[in-house]
């Protein structure tokens, strides 16, 4: 699969990915781009998943009929994203086009 970091994604997660393509806002240019243009693009370029921190997209973007899968991390600490690694990698594994996870990151 091909996925895309949003900004806030934290990047050593790509490490435990390995088996996918991981790419970044910053590395496609497009980390200026506000989630509306961005889901857009991301699917023209067929990205598959788009990993984000945006607790708020499902709120702010209509997502029915989206090609994407989305997986929303509801944190962004390295050390509190780590305890739920599995978690997150399970979640990426099983998106089909249109899904939308959410994983909570507990703070303790």
């Amino acid at each position: 699969m091909h996925i895309l970091f949003d900004q806030g994604a934290p990047v050593p997660i790509a490490a435990y990915l390995r088996e996918h393509t991981v790419r970044t806002t910053l590395q496609e240019g497009w980390d200026t781009l506000a989630n509306g243009e961005l889901l857009r693009v991301d699917e023209a370029a067929r990205f598959d998943v788009l990993l984000t921190t945006d607790n708020d997209l499902a709120y702010q973007q209509n997502l029915e009929g989206r090609k994407i899968a989305i997986v929303v991390i509801s944190r962004n600490r390295w050390r509190l994203v780590q305890r739920m690694i599995r978690k997150i990698v399970a979640a990426v594994n099983a998106a089909e086009p249109g899904s939308y996870t959410l994983i909570e990151v507990p703070i303790k």
